[in-house]
Parts: structure tokens; sequence; C-alpha cells
């Protein structure tokens, strides 16, 4: 783990910067978007509301936060106040890394869930300690330049005045509501009379507002260490859940630096474990030892590479990654050169196999970019994980809670088997590339497991390809599944998904909108002055810019 600083007689974001293409060989709706400060999220409320604090003087930390929190309240689907978070700022001079990510209940065990096949996926015994709020204060406080209270202006007043439910929220809603509306607390804050917000209904959310009230004025201790808190924790006794006031009370989040791996002159940054960043890395190290420049993009040879590449680093990250203070080995290991090259050699170009984990030796979802006209860029993500996350409301809060305890697993001895006050496994990373000490892309691909794979597709998509930012998005999507099972966009031409299939893999093919599996990506890619910024359309999304 590193922090990164600039060479003290340069300007970095001021040096050349390779050129990108900007044809567009896929069926797209959008534009990249070019401007010398520019925010971009899955949500345009959201994103127009980090452009505001922007044009108040405001630098990208405040555009990223108040875009991050106004997602709270237009796309509860993916994120509330009960999420965790993570980051990776360069603040124009270094580069950190932000785990905001809460531990499980102090007494939880492995006793408590004896006899269960897997972590309960909704419910209280899925809801760990919410770590976002954590996140907030922190980063606003180390690099923000407006009030804390500035933040949450345009939450408030949506939450107080409404908002318009578009399309596809109104349709993760309709999923979510009919697997949770029996869940404490669900029914009364998320359905109008026993249905779900309508395309285009105005929604209001007058308890969220209250909430965030309290959460600004006291710079977010009220959730930890006040009213709020012990609102969350009556309600979890009441359901004869564990969680109270002292898990609560003990939440820290923690500067954890990032890791990286090279690749053909930019290096890759993720967040340490214990999140699934690590596995871009390793697949990405893999890729390199395998030569796919001379390749097309889109060709069935390249897919396979890449979804073996990505099937190994999976089967390692499932395997080794849990609560640092838990894992067996470090992640140097996993990225050490040597241990990738006997990662690479199990790659048979021309037959998919059945990834396992390798032997080293032992030593729903937001997200939101945003980069401004000083060279700050940032790369944020927040999550409530399935969607709403567990289910549980808390009355009179708005407060809806993460399940992030489904991360975990019940194997003994497992570096991410549950315990009382541990992190689990988690699925949501924040991406950034550097070159030549100088930030070069924040970007991330919210969508559970599709995010670790999503970074794989974007880094070679810029980088080796050297695609805008918008096409590497618009580029139909690969996913891995498990075993041989891939998923296919429909954009990926029927030969290519016969020859993936000749080669091994067995193939399912899934429209770009039909489960919201193939995730959303944002990505800010950095001009020799500017930026060009790039939004997905498989959201509602939107990058803007002056």
């Amino acid at each position: 783990m590193s922090v990164l600083r600039a060479p003290a007689a340069s300007l970095p974001w001021r040096t050349t910067i390779s050129a990108l293409s900007y044809d567009n060989p896929y069926v797209s709706v959008r534009t990249p978007i070019m401007a010398r400060n520019i925010v971009s999220t899955s949500q345009p409320l959201a994103a127009q509301a980090g452009l505001r604090m922007l044009l108040a003087g405001g630098n990208a930390i405040d555009a990223a936060l108040a875009a991050a929190i106004t997602l709270t309240v237009v796309e509860p689907t993916g994120n509330g106040l009960g999420s965790d978070a993570f980051a990776i700022v360069w603040d124009g001079n270094e580069l950190h890394g932000l785990n905001a990510s809460g531990r499980s209940p102090r007494a939880w065990s492995s006793e408590r869930f004896r006899g269960l096949s897997e972590m309960p996926q909704q419910g209280w015994e899925s809801v760990t300690v919410p770590g976002a709020i954590s996140g907030w204060a922190a980063l606003s406080e180390r690099f923000g330049a407006l009030p804390f209270t500035a933040l949450f202006e345009p939450a408030i007043a949506y939450a107080e005045e409404g908002f318009a439910v578009s399309p596809s929220i109104a349709l993760q809603w309709s999923r979510g509501a009919d697997r949770l509306r029996h869940e404490p607390g669900f029914a009364p804050h998320f359905l109008i009379e026993d249905r779900v917000p309508r395309s285009g209904e105005i929604y209001r959310n007058p308890h969220l507002a209250r909430s965030l009230r309290k959460i600004a004025d006291s710079r977010g201790e009220d959730f930890y260490r006040g009213e709020l808190a012990r609102k969350i924790a009556d309600f979890a006794r009441q359901h004869d859940a564990v969680l109270d006031e002292e898990d609560l009370a003990a939440h820290a989040c923690d500067w954890c630096g990032t890791i990286s791996q090279p690749f053909r002159g930019t290096e890759l940054h993720e967040i340490p474990p214990n999140g699934q960043g690590i596995a871009a890395l390793i697949a990405l190290g893999i890729l390199d030892r395998l030569k796919l420049e001379n390749l097309d993009p889109d060709s069935a040879e390249t897919l396979h590479l890449e979804i073996e590449a990505m099937k190994l680093a999976l089967a390692d990250a499932h395997r080794f990654v849990g609560d640092p203070a838990n894992m067996e080995i470090s992640p140097d290991i996993l990225l050490n050169g040597d241990y990738l090259d006997s990662r690479a050699a199990l790659v048979d170009r021309d037959r998919a196999a059945d990834a396992i984990a390798g032997a080293p030796r032992r030593g729903g979802t937001v997200y939101v970019t945003a980069a401004d006209a000083a060279g700050r860029m940032v790369s944020f993500i927040q999550s409530n994980y399935a969607g709403f996350g567990s289910g549980i409301v808390v009355p009179e809060t708005g407060i809806h809670l993460q399940n992030r305890g489904s991360g975990f697993v019940l194997a003994p001895g497992h570096p991410n088997e549950v315990a009382g006050g541990k992190r689990p496994f988690h699925t949501i990373i924040p991406g950034f590339l550097m070159r030549g000490g100088g930030p070069l892309m924040s970007f991330g691909v919210m969508g559970g497991a599709m995010q670790a794979q999503g970074h794989l597709q974007m880094v070679l998509r810029t980088q080796l390809w050297r695609q805008n930012p918008q096409a590497a998005s618009d580029a139909p999507r690969w996913r891995f599944i498990a075993g041989r099972r891939v998923a296919l966009e429909t954009g990926i031409s029927a030969e290519v998904a016969a020859e993936l299939k000749k080669m091994g893999h067995q193939i399912e093919r899934v429209a770009p909108d039909a489960d919201f599996s193939f995730g959303g990506a944002q990505l800010i890619h950095r001009l020799a002055d500017g930026y060009v910024a790039g939004s997905d359309h498989r959201k509602d999304g939107q990058a803007v810019g002056f």
C-alpha cells in the first residue's frame, strides 16, 4: 500500500497525454463530454448537484460528495444512508485511498449462523455497520473547500420537494420491492399505497430530509453516536438483532492507500482488500503477459483471453481475500511477478478452462467521478449491495440498511469466514489510472461481481486500443458467471459468440438492459488541458462540466 506523490518540479496533469480515438464503432446515444471541470455519475440530478458545487467555488471532492449524497435520495435502489463507500483521490499532489466500509456486529459468530448453507441475503442478519457517512465526513474534512452542510443542500431539496422517478429506476424499484416488501420498515417507506412509484411520478422522502440535516449539522456524528444511532439500535432490538449503539460508535473509516499493477506505461490503482479490486490487478497482470496489442478488441480471441484471465483472478480473490486482519497472505504476494507468470501460463489460447485458486507462497451500487481545473480527481463508490440492501428501513429516518453481511462465507478457517467486528469481502471498488507520477483516469463500473471485470475491460479499451471513455463504455461487455458460464451482451456478434462456444465457453446471451448485470460505467480521462468523460447508456447517467 502506498501514497504516491507528484514530482516536486512538475504539474503532472499538464503533461502530454497519448491521443485517444474519437471514432465510436458501437451503437451509442451519447457523445464524450469535454471540459476543465467535470462530474459523471449514474443519475442526472446527482451529476448536476456535483456541478453546482464546482460552480459555487468547490473542488472535485466537494462535487463528488454532493453527487454521492444526492444519489441516496434520487437513486435509492442502489444506495442510501445505510451504505458503505470507498474512494481514491488525487488531491493535486498525492494519491490517497479511503476504506469507509463497516464491520459486522460484535456479537456475530459462526455459531450464530450454524445450520445455514450460506449467509442470509436480506433482513437484519445481513446488516453490517454502514460506513459511507464516515467517508463523506473524512473526505470533506481533509480535502473539501466548501462547508460540509453545503454539500447536502441539493439532496435535502429533492427529499423534501420530491423528484421524478425515471423509468430505469422505477423498474429496479419494482424488482427490489417484489423481494423485500415484507422486511421491517420497507413498505411504509418505499411503497405508495402498497405499490412502487411509477415512471415520472414524484417521490418525496421527508424523513430522509430530516436525517440528512442531522448528519450535515453534526458532520456525521449523529449517525454513529446520536439520535439516529439510537433509532437504528432500538429498531434492531425490536427484531432480535444484535447491532447496537456500541457497534455504531466503534466505527471508523481508514486511510488505506492503494495497491497497483503496472500496464504499458500506466499503473492501475485499486483499494486494498477487503475489496475485490485486487482481482482486476491480477487479471491485468496476466493479460500483460499474453500480448493482446495486435488483436481486435471485439474478437473471440481477445474476449477468450480476457475471460480466462479474469476467471483465474476471481478464483484467487474469492479464496484469499477478506478483512486484511484475517488474510493468510498479503496482496503483494498475489501481485508478485513470478506468481503472475505462473497464472498466465495456465491460460490456453484455444480452450476454456475451469479456474481454481492458485497456491502462492504464503508470507446494487452507485459510482461518482469528478475532476477539476486544478488537477484534482476523485473516484468514489457507495452501495447498499443488493439493490435496496437488506430491505430494513429504520422508521421515521429514511435510513435503509445495506446487506453487506451476506458477503461473508461460512467455511471454517476461510479468511472471509463470518465473525464479529470484521469487514466482509466487498464487491464495490473505485478505479484509478496513473501515468508518469500523475493522474490519468478516474473510473468505475458499478454492478456487484461485474466490477472487477468491468475495470479490466475499461482499462484495456482506453489504454491498449485508445478508445475514448464514451466508446469504451458503449462497447458490448462480457461477464464471467461461474465454471465455464459466460454472459455476453447481445451487441457482441453471433459469430463471436459461436466461436467462443467452440472454445468451450457456455454462452448466455443477455440484452444489456435486461437485468442491469453488466454494470454502469462512469469515466473521466485526463487530456493535455482538461478532461473527457463518458457515462454509461445502461443507466440514467450523465457527464456534465464547464
